[in-house]
């Protein structure tokens, strides 16, 4: 872990007035007030080709950057609006050009927005693709529905989901490298009675 936490954020929709971009960048701008260093990854300005196991290093865009800048960070946001149920797919491709060792112990904010009802699946297959990544995902999320009504003019309109994301924000720095911790302060074995 850096001295100073590194956190970066990652947004996965690629519209141009999004409001999912727009909360990563709160949450971050939170984790800074809190101490942390922060880079907000745009996926619009990744080359990010679907992900192919069998390509190499030249037709993998920019994937192998992605996930080095992934490995470097001691904690991230991971926001994505919920198409048809689910993540979106450019975030789903950004996290797949990422191995367990570049996510492994890293804690991990998850945001979902929706221009419906609660965002419930894309937050629970976020989480799922973390755990398997073997981050360590905190355990409160956020969910924005009707972002319709929640954002206005740039920024988030309603102050208490303006509150949790930046509690989000400020929870990922604060639990930055908790996955780490050394092993003096681990439980020690319990004896036992034969």
């Amino acid at each position: 872990m850096h001295d100073t936490p590194h956190v970066i954020g990652i947004s996965g929709s690629l519209r141009d007035d999004s409001g999912t971009r727009i909360a990563v960048q709160r949450a971050l701008d939170a984790g800074a007030v809190a101490g942390a260093t922060t880079e907000h990854i745009d996926l619009r300005e990744w080359d990010l080709p679907l992900f192919d196991p069998d390509a190499g290093e030249a037709e993998s865009g920019d994937g192998p950057e992605l996930a080095a800048r992934v490995r470097e960070a001691d904690a991230m946001v991971l926001g994505t609006p919920m198409y048809h149920g689910t993540i979106a797919s450019p975030l789903k491709t950004a996290l797949d050009y990422c191995s367990i060792d570049d996510v492994e112990g890293t804690t991990v904010g998850i945001l979902a927005v929706a221009g419906g009802g609660f965002p419930t699946p894309a937050l629970q297959h976020l989480r799922a693709s973390v755990l398997e990544l073997k981050g360590w995902p905190l355990p409160q999320d956020v969910a924005i529905p009707e972002s319709w009504a929640a954002f206005e003019e740039g920024s988030i309109a309603d102050e208490d989901i303006a509150e949790r994301v930046e509690e989000l924000g400020s929870d990922v720095v604060a639990y930055a490298g908790v996955a780490a911790r050394p092993e003096e302060l681990e439980q020690p074995e319990l004896a036992t009675g034969d």
